[in-house]
């Protein structure tokens, strides 16, 4: 598929959900949070948000691209990053809840891709001319999780009684949010731009089997979490294909 503006990205993300409800497959649940945000950014671009609102697009695109290429790339066995490789086999998971689905896919295209964009869209420019409208991304990010948190909670009736049962909710909140990724990949995007070329893969590397490190903390948070999240899982309501179409609401 063909990717250059950010409608590209939408219908492929739709493409991916559709997929995802025909096939059956969890992967459709970070696509459709994934829409969901990527609708924000375009409200965004459209309204004049941005300080470069044409620079926001081709960061939108870039960015997007990098999970896009690992999805399509895992699906034909090609080699992908391991940040996504690790997400992408929780869907072969049958214990693995919607909340780890997401924040798994999350910690990959966070943590490690969209550093790698804003690298790569302020190439040759001077990277702090970007932080305004990075940190404008993080409030957009930050305004959807109480949305997404609801959407949850149908998926999931008793799941802020099991959170305040394991003290676990602030925790929740906070990597929800995925607040410290954000800095993180703003701080990792700030290195790359200072890399030589011929050093930037061997930095995206280390990076990656960093962020594939951190996603087992997603899918073995201790034997406490780990108990309440089987809970969890035998009481989340509606088929996958349900659960995707909750999480594709506008």
């Amino acid at each position: 598929m063909t990717i250059n503006t950010i409608d590209d990205v939408i219908a492929t993300l739709e493409f991916i959900i559709q997929e995802s409800e025909t096939n059956n497959s969890t992967q459709g649940y970070f696509a459709a949070l994934y829409l969901k945000v990527t609708r924000q950014v375009k409200a965004g671009i459209t309204a004049g948000d941005f300080q470069d609102n044409g620079r926001m697009e081709q960061l939108d695109v870039i960015f997007a691209k990098r999970y896009i290429d690992a999805y399509f790339d895992h699906r034909q066995g090609k080699t992908i990053s391991q940040s996504w490789q690790a997400a992408f086999l929780l869907a072969e998971d049958y214990w693995a809840v919607v909340l780890q689905h997401l924040l798994s896919g999350m910690n990959a295209h966070i943590s490690l891709d969209l550093g790698i964009a804003a690298a790569e869209v302020m190439k040759g420019q001077d990277i702090q001319q970007l932080h305004g409208d990075f940190k404008q991304i993080n409030i957009l990010l930050a305004g959807l999780v109480d949305q997404v948190q609801q959407e949850l909670a149908v998926i999931w009736p008793k799941l802020h009684w099991i959170l305040r049962k394991t003290k676990r909710t602030n925790k929740f909140l906070t990597d929800f949010s995925m607040e410290v990724a954000r800095d993180g990949a703003w701080r990792f995007a700030q290195k790359l731009a200072q890399t030589p070329d011929e050093r930037w893969l061997t930095e995206m590397e280390t990076r990656d089997d960093r962020v594939a490190r951190n996603n087992k903390l997603i899918i073995q948070p201790g034997w406490l979490m780990c108990l309440a999240l089987k809970v969890i899982r035998l009481g989340e309501r509606g088929t996958i294909q349900q659960k995707i179409q909750g999480l594709n609401r506008p």
